[in-house]
């Protein structure tokens, strides 16, 4: 009677035991795979799509106003008033000062016009 109770205690210690490695292990792959494949993104994007109406229409020609803003930091677009929606003294005074006011990480500035 002794050794059942015994034998009981030991399983449950050894799943409990195996259960921990597998967390622990697993654990460890999660931080591993956030350090190493987090995308870091360009804080400009968001701040020039909080200027933008949000509208996401389409028509500037980006899929929304997220793809706008990051073309817009990228140097792939350099027209602010491509965005329809936008008004010149909301949209698109704000939107290049706050360019001029903040270059890239290289120093360079951004060529953006209305």
């Amino acid at each position: 009677m002794v050794n059942n109770i015994m034998l009981i205690d030991l399983t449950f210690l050894w799943s409990f035991l195996i259960l921990l490695a597998i967390g622990i292990v697993l654990g460890i792959l999660i931080f591993l795979a956030v350090k190493f494949f987090t995308v870091k993104e360009d804080p400009r994007v968001a701040d020039v799509e909080k200027m933008l109406p949000n509208a996401n229409c389409g028509a500037c020609g980006y899929p929304g106003c997220r793809g706008f803003a990051e073309a817009l930091i990228k140097g792939k677009e350099t027209k602010v008033s491509k965005c329809r929606v936008g008004k010149e003294a909301t949209t698109y005074d704000p939107i290049i000062a706050y360019l001029n006011a903040h270059p890239n990480t290289d120093g360079s500035k951004i060529n953006i016009s209305k």
